[in-house]
């Protein structure tokens, strides 16, 4: 599937972290999280603000992330707010300024801005469900930028092989079909294996999956479904009622199995 031009990803950074404000500017502060219980709208608050603070300096070169002080939290909700309207406007403004094709720190193997382009997007996208849940107040998702999200979800959320590792692809396909956008993804399952330069944790024979080309064959699985249901349930924002799944559901089990593990 085609990525959005980066002006769209921008376009939805800022729309869903203006959506996510004002959701939780009369929000109770106290108010739980659903897919987060041990976040109330506060905690969610400083969160989003923290993220895109730090986001807004890797854009601009900072070469140590460990170098990137956490801002101090406000007690005041309403200051935690004004908070939030600096570092989300320091992001936005920080990406307007630089080209896509800029190197710039991220932990992935994509050493981009554009990748921060795409992932902060989709960062904006799901807090804002997030902060839409604890209000009550839930709309649904662009389904384009759904679509997007979940190739990048298995893609690069639970895909995505570092450079330290191996990724060793199995014999089960499966593939996620977007029916509102038309929009196929393409999924391996397969092992990874590899040792952690950084933590020293050693994996092997850990079960993963890969985001592949279009192989000219039938898949073992077909998971359909709207763009924004699908996105919202590989976050676990979301139940599979609108999710048809067929074929072998021994490869389904399999690949839910890697998707319901935390998101590093």
């Amino acid at each position: 599937m085609t990525r959005l031009p980066f002006d769209d990803y921008l376009d939805h950074v800022r729309r869903e972290s203006a959506r996510f404000r004002d959701v939780l500017t009369d929000c109770d502060p106290a108010a739980r999280v659903p897919a987060c219980p041990e976040w109330d709208a506060a905690d969610l608050l400083w969160h989003l603000a923290g993220v895109q603070w730090f986001w807004s300096r890797m854009v601009l070169g900072e070469p140590d992330p460990e170098a990137v002080a956490e801002r101090e939290r406000p007690e005041a909700y309403a200051d935690l707010l004004t908070l939030f309207d600096e570092c989300s406007a320091a992001l936005v403004d920080a990406l307007a300024s630089k080209s896509p094709a800029d190197p710039a720190w991220t932990w992935a193997p994509e050493q981009t801005v554009g990748f921060i382009y795409r992932r902060q997007a989709h960062e904006a996208l799901i807090h804002r469900l997030d902060a839409e849940q604890a209000a009550g107040q839930e709309t649904a998702l662009d389904p384009r930028l759904a679509a997007d999200g979940v190739e990048e979800t298995i893609g690069v959320m639970f895909g995505g092989t570092p450079p330290w590792g191996t990724f060793t692809p199995g014999e089960q396909l499966l593939r996620v079909d977007c029916i509102d956008t038309d929009d196929h993804v393409w999924v391996r399952l397969g092992v990874f294996e590899g040792t952690d330069p950084g933590s020293g944790t050693t994996y092997a024979d850990e079960p993963d999956v890969a985001v592949v080309d279009d192989p000219g064959v039938e898949p073992d699985c077909l998971i359909s479904g709207p763009a924004g249901p699908l996105d919202a349930w590989l976050w676990r924002r979301g139940g599979d009622e609108q999710i048809d799944v067929t074929g072998d559901r021994a490869a389904y089990d399999a690949f839910r199995a890697i998707v319901d593990n935390p998101i590093n």
